[in-house]
């Protein structure tokens, strides 16, 4: 009969085994994740700009729209809400091509990353990129532009929620999108920085849903409670 003290050592070096093969997964991570960082110098300005203008896009437009569904501010500086709308998404456009600017001047001023420089990163990037632009593309043709530039905040409201593609792929298309495009130019670049920006553009807008999304349902909201007691 076994016992348990014949199955000690079988257990210490099933243990011992185990351990060791954690302990050298980690140290592959450490070693790539300290490859990766080699190729990126945080203090450099241009990398700064590009972090700031991720940042502040997001921000800018949440402060002003709230502001003017509070105030109808920019809805009396432009003589009405849709012509108000048109300038805002006017430029929110204009921020977000100059964001798309510097985090491409901040990929070409750092180092590329051999390990991402093959045929095969070079074309998963061209296809996050076209899956981006799909997806940017459909979902404003599918909201209008009113639509996709806060024009519910200017008290532009749709009829109803739009339900088809992509908004039956994801519940945010447009955002998505414009990401797998940063991450597409990042693998196309072999950039390990533009994979940082890349996920400094990801949390900037998950945490723009975050204050998007339940305020926007509570206009949709309100406008349902005004249609019934009228």
């Amino acid at each position: 009969m076994l016992c348990v003290c014949d199955l000690s050592p079988a257990l210490l070096l099933l243990y011992d085994v185990t351990n060791k093969a954690s302990f050298d997964n980690i140290k592959v991570d450490m070693s790539v994740m300290e490859d990766v960082l080699k190729h990126i110098d945080v203090s450099d300005p241009r990398f700064c700009v590009a972090v700031i203008a991720i940042i502040f896009n997001p921000f800018f437009w949440n402060v002003v729209a709230r502001w003017e569904h509070r105030t109808r501010g920019l809805t009396r500086l432009f003589g009405g809400p849709y012509l108000a709308c048109y300038c805002l998404g006017t430029l929110i456009i204009l921020l977000n091509v100059y964001r798309s600017h510097s985090m491409t001047v901040a990929m070409k001023a750092q180092a590329r990353w051999e390990v991402m420089a093959s045929p095969e990163v070079f074309y998963a990037g061209a296809a996050l990129m076209a899956l981006g632009s799909v997806l940017v593309v459909t979902s404003f043709l599918a909201l209008g532009f009113t639509g996709t530039f806060l024009g519910d905040y200017f008290g532009i409201l749709m009829e109803e929620k739009v339900k088809g593609f992509p908004f039956n792929v994801t519940e945010n298309p447009m955002y998505w999108g414009s990401t797998a495009n940063y991450l597409g130019l990042a693998f196309m670049n072999a950039s390990p920085v533009g994979l940082v920006l890349t996920a400094v553009v990801a949390i900037s807008y998950q945490v723009a849903i975050i204050f998007e999304g339940p305020f926007t349902e509570d206009i949709y909201r309100q406008r349902a409670q005004c249609c019934k007691h009228k």
